[in-house]
């Protein structure tokens, strides 16, 4: 008999291959750039942080206590790009900027798309540490 599983099941099953996680987590970044959905994209960052270990293990390995990582995962507050970039580079990976491309390269249309956001992504040069948690 054939084991059905959830959607979710299913999902964590393939965001444990990290190039397809990769691209999960491109995806759900580009849709962030366009709608600004907070709350949707850490959803996406929860969902690879899951299959790729779970809190304790990325926390660990980003240098910061599981408290600090779920209260980062499960905040409807602006990212913060410090404790992002540890979290990314404790999954294996890096930010990066990239030049926009348009069927017709149009730099008008680029810089409308860098203005659609709703939530600015905020910055901090500030160490990602305990002191960050509310």
């Amino acid at each position: 008999m054939e084991k059905l599983t959830t959607w979710h099941e299913f999902l964590i099953e393939k965001l444990a291959n990290r190039e397809k996680a990769m691209s999960y987590l491109q995806v759900s970044l580009e849709e962030y750039l366009v709608d600004g959905d907070t709350p949707f994209f850490l959803k996406g960052i929860r969902n690879v942080v899951e299959a790729q270990g779970g809190t304790s293990k990325i926390a660990k390995q980003a240098g910061i206590t599981p408290k600090v990582l779920s209260e980062f995962l499960y905040s409807g507050d602006p990212l913060h790009l410090g404790t992002l970039s540890v979290v990314l580079k404790a999954l294996g990976w890096q930010l990066s900027i990239e030049l926009l491309t348009t069927e017709n390269d149009s730099s008008e249309f680029a810089s409308e798309q860098l203005t659609t956001s709703n939530a600015p992504l905020e910055t901090s040069t500030e160490p990602v540490s305990e002191s960050h948690a509310t």
